[in-house]
């Protein structure tokens, strides 16, 4: 069986990285969507509130789990017995921090893969800081998250 992670802040979740996550779980047998915290930084959302709303919206692809980790990502990777990293391309400039990422996790841990998914292009413009940028500006983020997150943050001491 292999086991992919696919790490992230996920802060929050878009709609490109639920593209990216469908297509993991059609190549790969299992994807943990890994939410990736740092005890001594505080993010724009709670890392538990984080993984609920990632619950929500994956909760009808049945190999897909959902876990937080901290630390190294190849530490959880082995933790977890995976033998794959997914990561998302939107542009070229991802790609070239991803291409360094991976090198460094390959010499981390010798024994562990990453594999380049290409995003949608109607999803290569979405970022999770874009979408925080525009909610806090009280604009439409509707269609670049999906409805678990809306609906939170469209309650959410009245964001929007």
């Amino acid at each position: 069986m292999t086991i992919a992670i696919y790490p992230g802040s996920f802060d929050p979740i878009t709609n490109g990285h639920i593209d990216i996550l469908k297509s993991g779980a059609e190549i790969f047998d299992k994807v943990i969507i890994a939410v990736s915290y740092n005890i001594n930084k505080e993010g724009f959302l709670p890392v538990d509130v984080r993984v609920k709303l990632i619950e929500e919206a994956v909760k009808d692809i049945p190999n897909v789990e959902v876990d937080k980790f901290e630390g190294l990502t190849v530490e959880y990777a082995k933790k977890r017995g995976a033998s794959v990293l997914l990561r998302g391309l939107r542009t070229s400039f991802d790609f070239e921090y991803e291409l360094q990422l991976s090198q460094t996790n390959h010499s981390l841990y010798n024994d562990i893969k990453t594999v380049f998914l290409i995003t949608k292009p109607e999803y290569n413009f979405i970022s999770s800081s874009c979408v925080r940028e525009i909610l806090v500006n009280k604009g439409d983020i509707s269609k670049f998250v999906p409805a678990s997150v809306f609906n939170y943050l469209s309650t959410k001491n009245g964001i929007l």
